[in-house]
């Protein structure tokens, strides 16, 4: 059979029963589209996650609680243990090399009200270092200083989520007094927004002096956890196990496996983070790809029934010389024909759900070439596998068999 006759006929075939042939392809579309989309959203998701990490601070790193330590074998979970303080700062404000700054941090969530409006949002007690590890821009008025630290100073550096909640969006808060844990702050300052969402929103964080946090606020000597800034991206691994080291020198460790605090710098919280979305990523490709799997066995019934249908033509070919050959080919490229035109549309329905999510800021959805070749090769093999059983089945008929079929 000339190619052309065969394209001819394949044409010919798919849109003489338009309805049945769009219904067929339409597992097609919505697995390719599917995929797409939803692939599209968790590298949207990767990538916006290492962007908001990155935009915390540069050559970062971050020393938190690790697990308590009761007497026997059993310990707390991660965060539970208390043992981080002020002078552990202080001593590493002493004795590190490799640290270009220091902060504390001591971090909870409280109710935070003023004039009959309310929120709850994060409370971060620091010091004015804080602002330089952790590229806070102050927008208008001016971020916490030494002596409003050392003074207990009830003042506060607000963002524009808290801004807008409390007094509104485009108010300038600087100067009005609000109430966090029923105890008055003073807004002296609004941070420039960087966008975010969470828990850990920037823009929806408060930041008051740490000593006024610990009295005030916690009611401990604790901290949440101390920001390193290394002085240099080379020097990021040095400064990790230096800061280490002298943490376990002053808890009296010698196992670092022991160690009631956990050291770690932006490439590990960024590399888990990572390897948790791809595999969110992962997941929702193979939520999405079982589609296509069903739009492949639809392909497949068709493809059965229209066997079935032309049982007497496929034997009348075959009187006249068709051979065995001819019929396969035809039906297969029927099938793979059906498979790639659901594929086009599919893709152009995927790309633009994914266009229009992201330009309504629902989420963020980035299509690259790879899912789009990924998922239109496998929709391809999908047509292929699945039309290869009918086309073989019609080859298979005997001619007499096929002309005396009812």
């Amino acid at each position: 059979m000339k190619i052309q006759d065969l394209f001819s006929e394949t044409y010919s075939n798919l849109f003489g029963n338009k309805v049945r042939s769009g219904l067929t392809m339409l597992g097609i579309v919505i697995g390719i589209s599917s995929v797409i989309a939803l692939v599209g959203v968790g590298q949207g998701s990767t990538q916006r996650i290492m962007s908001n990490i990155t935009s915390l601070g540069s050559n970062l790193i971050t020393i938190s609680p690790g697990a308590s330590r009761n007497a026997g074998p059993v310990s707390g979970g991660a965060g539970s243990a208390t043992t981080l303080t002020a002078q552990d700062a202080e001593a590493l404000k002493n004795q590190m090399t490799y640290a270009a700054a220091i902060a504390i941090e001591l971090t909870r969530r409280y109710q935070v009200t003023y004039s009959g409006n309310n929120t709850n949002t994060q409370v971060v007690g620091t010091e004015p270092s804080y602002a330089d590890i952790r590229n806070v821009v102050v927008d208008s008025g001016s971020f916490i200083t030494d002596q409003q630290v050392q003074s207990y100073s009830k003042v506060a550096v607000i963002g524009t989520t808290v801004r807008d909640d409390l007094f509104g969006s485009g108010t300038d808060p600087i100067g009005q007094t609000i109430k966090i844990n029923k105890i008055q702050f003073k807004v002296i300052g609004l941070t420039k927004a960087k966008g975010g969402s969470g828990f850990n929103n920037p823009d929806d964080t408060i930041y008051v002096p740490v000593n006024a946090a610990q009295r005030y606020l916690a009611g401990r000597t604790s901290i949440s956890g101390i920001d390193i800034q290394a002085i240099n991206e080379e020097s990021i691994s040095a400064a990790q196990q230096e800061a280490t080291n002298i943490l376990l020198e002053r808890h009296n460790i010698s196992d670092a496996s022991s160690a009631d605090f956990r050291v770690q710098n932006q490439a590990d919280i960024v590399s888990s983070l990572t390897s948790t979305t791809n595999t969110l990523t992962l997941l929702l490709g193979a939520i999405a790809g079982i589609s296509l799997l069903v739009g492949g066995i639809g392909i497949m019934n068709m493809m059965l029934t229209t066997v079935t249908e032309r049982t007497k033509e496929i034997g009348l070919r075959k009187a006249i010389g068709a051979k065995s050959r001819d019929i396969s080919q035809q039906f297969l490229v029927e099938a793979t024909m059906m498979t790639l035109i659901g594929g086009v549309i599919g893709v152009l329905l995927g790309w633009g759900v994914a266009t229009i999510l992201t330009k309504t800021g629902v989420v963020t959805s980035i299509v690259t070439w790879s899912s789009v070749v990924l998922a239109f090769g496998v929709a391809a093999l999908v047509g292929i596998i699945f039309g290869f059983y009918p086309a073989r089945r019609a080859a298979r008929l005997r001619p007499i068999d096929a002309l005396k079929y009812e």
